[in-house]
């Protein structure tokens, strides 16, 4: 049994992503953390602040490191942050040669940013593609019911008869902008987060700029000045995974009132256990549930621009619940979007009469 819906054994059936969640696992969050400690080591040898012998011995032990997790957890529990250990638990293994190199001028929120970072750019990827996928399934059934009469409601009443293919534009027309938004802020977002104790690369001295350059190319992510205390872009993220699933959520909540009004015809409906003849539309209204949970977790990111001074234990870990949990929903709208749109088998009426 789970605590989350998302992960839980039988409600992930509907709420869940097995891709996404797959980004937020343990296992994906320690593969994270060790190629940012193999790659830091790698650059600061580049930069001459530490043997290349010590570098490779690093990026070895890291290739193949299995931690205690179980000392992970506890270290955890009185750290607030798992990296103090997995540091201990790497420089043992490491050797005492070289176990002064491991981690070098950097802090512990380098280490977990920067994996988030880089896990976030894979889930950029996997909602991009749905995103097109989901605008490609939309335009296929305007142009296969586009023309065909509906009527157009205001306020939940009947106002004047429309196209379906007004209606779709309504669905569609924001995916296209929040593909666009994605983009945009992918260029901003995936940079890579190393700052030192306190921010100033202090340990580093004049190699900073260099050994961090080094870092992100290794990386494969964007070069910038640290952003410890800085979560705008991560609100902005945020905003943007509450903006989608809000769009699907429009979309769902018109799916249903169709249904109800007779005026798509569905297939995939879900079955009730009290009454064989009816096709309840779950897909529907579980984008109008992930919609408003999104919307929810949305404040709590917007809390968590609040970073006292250098760092903020709060703040931050308050992301570490929310963010993943938005990350999943999203994905997982967009994925009943795509089959709810394969289940549309007719919408609107033909010909003039759209009552």
């Amino acid at each position: 049994m789970s605590a989350s819906p998302f992960d839980h054994p039988f409600l992930s059936g509907l709420l869940g992503d097995a891709e996404a969640s797959s980004l937020f696992t343990a296992e994906a969050d320690m593969r994270a953390m060790l190629a940012f400690e193999s790659a830091l080591a790698q650059a600061e040898a580049e930069a001459g602040l530490i043997g290349r012998d010590a570098a490779d011995c690093i990026t070895t032990i890291c290739q193949s490191f299995a931690p205690d997790y179980e000392a992970l957890k506890l270290a955890t529990g009185k750290d607030g942050v798992v990296v103090p250990e997995l540091v201990n638990q790497l420089r043992k293994a490491v050797g005492k040669k070289h176990a002064p190199s491991v981690h070098f001028g950097a802090t512990s929120q380098d280490v977990i940013d920067t994996s988030l970072i880089l896990r976030l750019k894979t889930l950029s990827r996997i909602l991009d593609t749905r995103l097109e996928a989901v605008i490609s399934a939309l335009s296929h059934l305007d142009k296969k019911h586009g023309a065909k009469a509906l009527m157009g409601r205001t306020r939940m009443q009947p106002a004047i008869p429309i196209k379906v293919t007004d209606r779709i534009d309504a669905w569609r027309d924001p995916l296209i902008r929040h593909r666009e938004r994605l983009i945009i802020q992918s260029q901003a977002l995936f940079i890579v987060q190393l700052g030192g104790a306190a921010g100033t690369l202090d340990r580093l001295g004049s190699k900073a700029v260099t050994v961090r350059t080094n870092l992100a190319r290794t990386l494969k992510l964007g070069d910038a000045p640290q952003w410890h205390s800085q979560r705008d872009r991560l609100a902005e993220f945020s905003s943007l995974l509450s903006l989608i699933t809000g769009t699907l959520g429009k979309f769902g909540a018109d799916i249903a009132l169709l249904a109800q009004l007779g005026e798509i015809v569905l297939d995939g409906g879900g079955a009730s256990s009290a009454m064989s003849h009816k096709q309840n539309p779950v897909a529907a209204e579980l984008l109008v549930t992930l919609a408003r949970f999104n919307a929810v977790q949305l404040s709590g990111m917007h809390l968590a621009l609040v970073h006292e001074q250098e760092r903020s234990g709060s703040a931050w870990s308050l992301e570490w619940m929310l963010l993943p949990q938005m990350a999943i929903a999203t994905a997982a709208s967009l994925n009943l979007a795509l089959s709810m749109c394969s289940n549309i088998k007719s919408i609107g009426r033909s010909g003039s009469d759209a009552h």
